[in-house]
């Protein structure tokens, strides 16, 4: 298949939302946490604290990968302000996370990022048969290849 099938077809099996590993390091500590992503045309976002020691990482290193099911991602983190200034943001959170959403998005610490994929990696088993499905959307290609074991 061509890469931009496979592409629509990984957002389309990634849902709106997500409860998903991320992960982030700095200065060779890498540190995982589970996290509550929506995906609005797209984009991945999450929220968090300005005084969590992620926060901390990320403005020191945004790369990123999440993880979730068979499925691993590989990003670059961007902070883009409060949850409050974001509206498509705050719709589907409140949907999908209505009690986070109530607790924490007005809070004056929380701030809004989004991740771009660039990397995305899946198992699949075909057949009974594993294969990696692999994205590299920075250079937009797609591979699916068998797994042989040896």
């Amino acid at each position: 298949m061509a890469f931009s099938e496979e592409y629509e077809k990984f957002f389309q099996e990634l849902g709106e939302s997500k409860k998903m590993v991320l992960s982030t390091s700095l200065n060779d500590i890498v540190t995982s946490r589970m996290m509550s992503i929506v995906v609005v045309n797209k984009t991945i976002y999450f929220q968090t604290d300005k005084t969590f020691r992620k926060y901390e990482q990320l403005k020191g290193n945004p790369r990123v990968s999440l993880c979730a099911d068979n499925i691993q991602i590989e990003g670059y983190c961007e902070e883009i302000g409060s949850p409050l200034d974001h509206a498509e943001f705050l719709s589907a959170y409140k949907k999908y996370f209505p009690s986070s959403y109530t607790r924490y998005s007005s809070l004056k610490n929380e701030c809004l990022f989004t991740v771009t994929p660039l990397f995305v990696q899946k198992w699949l088993y075909i057949d009974g048969v594993p294969y990696m499905e692999i994205l590299d959307i920075a250079n937009k290609q797609y591979e699916l290849k068998q797994y042989v074991g040896i």
